[in-house]
């Protein structure tokens, strides 16, 4: 991932200009003070934070973002939603070994180019969620205003359904009822794509639930936006890392029909949790 992620991230430190407003006027009072001579003229941020100690800088980066995350149910809600997405999101990948080389004899070359459904999957969101931006929220946004920040969640809720349909698709079910539920599709019966497309089906709705939450988590306390940002990811992050070390014994010991049904049932609890 180091190799795929550095080139954007600097790509990203050089291109993308910078919008916060304090830091800005920041560069601008500089440029004054260059330019004039004027010692005197300063920024707004430069002002507040004059006379800042040591506890009062430690207070606005760090307790203030923990309190809101805290405190605030809608930045908790989101922490806590996105982190489970996150945790399962990173446990599915788990399944994988168990699957195409055991039920369809993939070896790891094979194997491998099963990822490949994530990346078509995500750049098919791409596309969909920046038309939405461009055609219908841009628009919107130009006409009326900025939009309530419950608006940037829309999308999420419908996209919160796709998790599940592709778990499901995907799962692996006990012979008994295999007749019964003929739904769950990765099993030597039933060809490898069938699988696959649900592994697309669920990288979409992920996808475009993290757009629609990382867009409205900053927009809760912008001041305070790069810190809620950190907050979120850690909380992500933390859970995903626990992910990684629990999924293969789950789904050694439930077996991946169950295993993978589990995952299934906690993202059907996030699409009641999503939807009140």
């Amino acid at each position: 991932m180091l190799w795929l992620s550095g080139p954007i991230c600097l790509l990203m430190f050089l291109c993308l200009p910078e919008t916060h407003a304090p830091t800005i006027l920041l560069h601008r009072a500089r440029r004054l003070r260059k330019i004039t001579g004027n010692q005197k003229l300063r920024s707004q941020s430069e002002i507040e934070q004059a006379h800042l100690n040591f506890h009062e800088i430690l207070v606005n980066a760090l307790y203030i973002p923990v309190q809101i995350a805290v405190l605030d149910p809608a930045v908790t809600f989101a922490n806590v939603y996105s982190s489970l997405v996150y945790g399962i999101y990173y446990s599915f990948f788990e399944v994988f070994p168990l699957v195409y080389p055991v039920y369809y004899g993939f070896n790891m070359g094979e194997l491998g180019l099963t990822f490949l459904s994530i990346t078509v999957a995500v750049t098919l969101a791409t596309a969909t969620y920046s038309s939405y931006m461009y055609f219908y929220v841009e628009r919107r946004i130009r006409a009326r205003g900025l939009p309530v920040l419950e608006r940037w969640l829309i999308p999420a809720i419908f996209a919160s359904f796709l998790p599940p349909i592709g778990l499901f698709m995907f799962g692996i079910i006990p012979p008994q009822i295999q007749k019964l539920i003929p739904g769950w599709t990765a099993r030597p019966a039933v060809h490898w794509i069938a699988s696959v497309v649900g592994i697309g089906i669920y990288t979409f709705g992920v996808f475009t639930i993290f757009q629609c939450v990382f867009i409205y988590v900053p927009l809760t306390y912008p001041k305070y936006a790069a810190s809620l940002f950190a907050g979120n990811d850690f909380c992500r992050s933390s859970l995903a890392a626990g992910a990684i070390l629990f999924a293969r014994p789950l789904f050694l010991n439930l077996g991946v029909g169950g295993g993978v049904s589990l995952l299934a049932g906690l993202t059907c609890v996030c699409v009641v949790c999503d939807s009140i």
